[in-house]
C-alpha cells in the first residue's frame, strides 16, 4: 500500500473515530430486530401486501420470505433513466425464481441538469440531492424490507440514493445503473459548434441539430461527466455487480446484470451497506475519482456521502490522493474518447487493476461480492447465454487509457487551490499546461447572465479573471455554470490569459479553462469574494495551489464586504420552485462540507 493512501486512510479513520463508532452501534441495533413482517404489527403487514400478488402475499406473510425494496430514480425526462422503467417487473420475477419477493418502495425525484442549465431551475439542483435522500429514507421507512435495489444514474440521483441508503445502513443494497447511449457527434465537433453559436457564427437551427445529435437516445450521456463518474465510483466502492457501469441498456448483457443484482443482494455474503462503506470504501472512490479525470461535484457530493456513514472527508484528503495519483483516462471532457471507448478498451476493470496492482487503492474490503474489490477488475460478457467474467487485457489505445507505470500524468486531475480568497478546487486533468498559472486584472459579476452580455458586448477580450460571486450553496443553491465555458472557450482561443473563480460550480462536463470553483466560505457567508474590485490583480496557480488577490494586505483586511444585491436575492427566492427551497438554502453547510442541507 503507497504510504501516502495509508496515511490519508488512517487520518480519516481518526478523524472520525467517534461518528463512526456512533453511526455502527446505530446499525447493531436495527440488525438485531426481527426479520422483515415481523417487525411490524399485523395490520400494519395487512397495508404493506394489500397491493401485492397473492403467491408473493403468502411468501412475506407465512414464509417469511426476504423481501427486496426498490428504489427507482426512473422518470422519462432523463434519458439515462428512461431503461429504468422496466427494471422492477425484471427484478420481481427474479427474485420470484430464489423464494423471494420484491416491491418497489418508492420512486425519488430525478432532474436532468443538461435541460436545467444556464435556467433558474438548475438552482433547485444540487438541494435536489438531499431531496432524493428524503426520499430515499421515505420508501425505505416502511421498514418492511431484508435487501434494497437502488435504481439511479445521474448526477445528483446516485448521491442521494447513497446517502438515503446509508441511513438504513443494516440493509444489504446494491446500486443497479442503466448504461450509456449509442455514441452520437464527437464531442469535439459538439464543443466546436457551441463555441461557433456564442460568437454568432452559427444560428439556432445548426446549435440545435449538434446537440440532438449528441443526445439523441436512451442512456446516460457519453461524455465523463459527473453521472458517468457516479458509475466509475460505485464500482471503485464495490456497490455494483462488478463491471456493471458502462454496459448499454441495449446489450443482452444488461438485462443479465439487472437479474445478478437481485442474486448478489439476496447473497448471505452480501455485506450491509453502512459497513461496506468505511474509510478504505472512501479513500477507493477519491482514489478513482482522481485517476480518471472524473467531476469536480465530487469533491462536494462523496464528502455529503460520507457524513452519512459517520466518516469525515475533506479536500486536504482529496488533495494530498491527488498527488500520488496517476491520471489514467483520457475521456472527454480531458480528452477526445467517450465512455463507450473507455469501455471497449478496458473501462473501469482497467483501471481498477493497475491501482490495486500499484498498492493506490484498497485491496482488503468488502464489497456486496464475496471476491471483494479484485472481481472489479474483471469485464462481463455472456457465455452459453449466461454472464461470465474475463480479466482485461492491456489497453490497446494508449491515447484513452494507460497503465499506472505509462500514465497521462504522474497526479491526479484535482487540485486544491486556496489564499486570500478562499478554499477551492480546480479541474486541471484538460487544462493545457500552460494555462495552469493566470495573472490577470479582475472583471467582477453577480450573475451569469452579466458575464454573458459582456462577452457579447466584446468587452472580455483581453486578460482577464472572471469573478462570478452570489453562486455558493446559501445564495442561491450553487447552480452548475456549463453555459460559461463556450464563451470563456473562446476567448482563451484569441490568445487571452482566462480564468474563472466563482463559488458556484462547474459542470463534471468543464473543461480548457481554468476554474478555481466552490470557492469557501461563499460571499453570501462573508466569503473573500465579496471584497473583490474590478481591476484588482488575481494570480490563480495550479502548479502552486494558490488563489491570491494581488491586494495590499492592511487596504485587504479594511475594504468591506460588499452584500447580495437586493434584487438578486429577491430573485433567487421565487419562481420554478424556488421558494420551496428556501430552508436548504439558509441551512446548507459549505461546499467544502458537502453542501448538506441536513445536519
Amino acid at each position: 500500500m503507497h504510504a501516502t493512501v495509508e496515511r490519508v486512510t488512517v487520518r480519516i479513520a481518526q478523524r472520525s473515530a467517534a461518528s463512526r463508532a456512533a453511526y455502527l452501534a446505530r446499525l447493531e441495533g436495527m440488525s438485531r430486530r426481527p426479520p422483515g413482517s415481523e417487525r411490524l404489527g399485523c395490520a400494519n403487514v395487512a397495508h404493506a401486501v394489500a397491493g401485492i400478488p397473492l403467491d408473493d402475499r403468502f411468501k412475506v406473510v407465512t414464509q417469511k420470505a426476504p423481501n427486496i425494496a426498490v428504489v427507482n430514480a426512473y422518470n422519462d425526462m432523463l434519458s439515462a433513466h428512461v431503461p429504468l422503467a422496466r427494471f422492477p417487473e425484471l427484478i420481481k420475477a427474479e427474485a420470484r425464481l430464489h423464494g423471494a419477493t420484491a416491491q418497489v418502495a418508492g420512486g425519488v425525484p430525478a432532474m436532468c441538469d443538461g435541460v436545467t442549465q444556464g435556467t433558474p431551475g438548475m438552482e433547485l439542483s444540487l438541494f435536489s440531492r438531499d431531496v432524493i435522500a428524503m426520499a430515499t429514507a421515505v420508501s425505505l421507512s416502511h421498514d418492511m424490507f431484508d435487501a434494497a435495489l437502488m435504481l439511479g444514474v445521474c448526477d445528483k440521483i446516485v448521491p442521494g440514493l447513497l446517502i438515503g441508503a446509508l441511513h438504513f445502513g443494516h440493509l444489504p443494497t446494491v446500486f443497479v445503473p442503466a448504461g450509456p447511449m449509442p455514441t452520437g457527434l464527437s464531442n469535439k465537433e459538439k464543443a466546436n459548434v457551441r463555441e461557433q453559436a456564442a460568437q454568432g457564427l452559427v444560428g439556432r437551427q445548426e446549435l440545435l441539430a449538434s446537440e440532438m445529435k449528441s443526445y439523441h437516445a436512451p442512456g446516460t450521456c457519453t461524455f465523463y461527466g459527473t453521472a458517468n463518474s457516479n458509475q466509475m465510483l460505485m464500482e471503485a466502492m464495490g456497490l455494483h455487480v462488478p463491471g456493471t457501469a458502462f454496459i448499454a441498456p441495449g446489450d443482452a448483457m444488461r438485462d443479465a446484470l439487472t437479474r445478478e443484482a437481485v442474486r448478489t443482494v439476496l447473497a448471505p455474503a452480501c455485506t450491509p451497506i453502512g459497513r461496506l462503506v468505511d474509510e478504505q470504501a472512501m479513500v477507493n472512490a477519491m482514489v478513482a475519482l482522481l485517476a480518471t479525470g472524473g467531476s469536480t461535484n465530487h469533491l462536494i457530493h462523496w464528502v455529503a456521502v460520507a457524513r452519512a456513514a459517520g466518516l469525515h472527508i475533506d479536500w486536504d484528503d482529496f488533495s494530498e490522493l491527488s498527488g500520488v495519483t496517476p491520471l489514467l483516462a483520457h475521456v472527454y471532457p480531458n480528452g477526445l474518447a467517450d465512455v463507450n471507448e473507455f469501455q471497449a478498451l478496458g473501462g473501469p476493470g482497467f483501471v481498477l487493476r493497475e491501482l490495486l496492482d500499484a498498492g493506490l487503492m484498497h485491496e482488503d474490503v468488502l464489497t456486496v461480492r464475496p471476491g471483494g474489490l479484485r472481481e472489479y477488475t474483471r469485464v462481463p460478457g455472456m457465455a452459453g447465454g449466461a454472464l461470465a467474467w474475463s480479466d482485461t487485457g492491456p489497453s490497446s489505445d494508449l491515447s484513452v487509457l494507460r497503465p499506472a507505470a505509462q500514465p497521462f500524468s504522474p497526479s491526479g486531475g484535482l487540485k486544491l487551490l486556496q489564499g486570500n480568497l478562499g478554499r477551492s478546487v480546480i479541474k486541471v486533468s484538460s487544462v493545457p499546461a500552460d494555462r495552469w498559472r493566470v495573472d490577470a486584472p479582475a472583471r467582477v459579476f453577480d450573475s451569469q447572465e452579466a458575464l454573458q452580455l459582456a462577452f457579447k458586448a466584446g468587452e472580455l477580450d483581453r486578460d482577464v479573471v472572471c469573478v462570478l460571486r452570489w453562486q455558493g450553496p446559501q445564495a442561491n443553491g450553487m447552480p452548475e455554470l456549463h453555459k460559461l465555458t463556450p464563451p470563456l472557450s473562446v476567448l482563451q482561443g484569441k490568445g487571452f490569459k482566462v480564468a474563472l473563480v466563482t463559488d458556484g460550480r462547474m459542470s463534471g462536463a468543464s473543461g480548457k479553462v481554468p476554474a478555481a470553483i466552490h470557492v469557501s466560505p461563499e460571499a453570501a457567508a462573508g466569503g473573500a469574494l465579496a471584497k473583490v474590485r474590478d481591476g484588482d490583480r488575481i494570480v490563480l496557480d495550479a502548479q502552486a495551489g494558490t488563489l491570491e488577490v494581488m491586494v495590499d494586505q492592511a487596504e485587504w483586511a479594511q475594504r468591506e464586504l460588499h452584500a447580495m444585491p437586493a434584487a438578486l436575492r429577491l430573485d433567487n427566492a421565487h419562481g420554478l420552485g424556488r421558494d420551496l427551497f428556501a430552508g436548504m438554502r439558509r441551512g446548507a453547510l459549505s461546499a467544502e462540507e458537502g453542501a448538506c442541507t441536513w445536519l
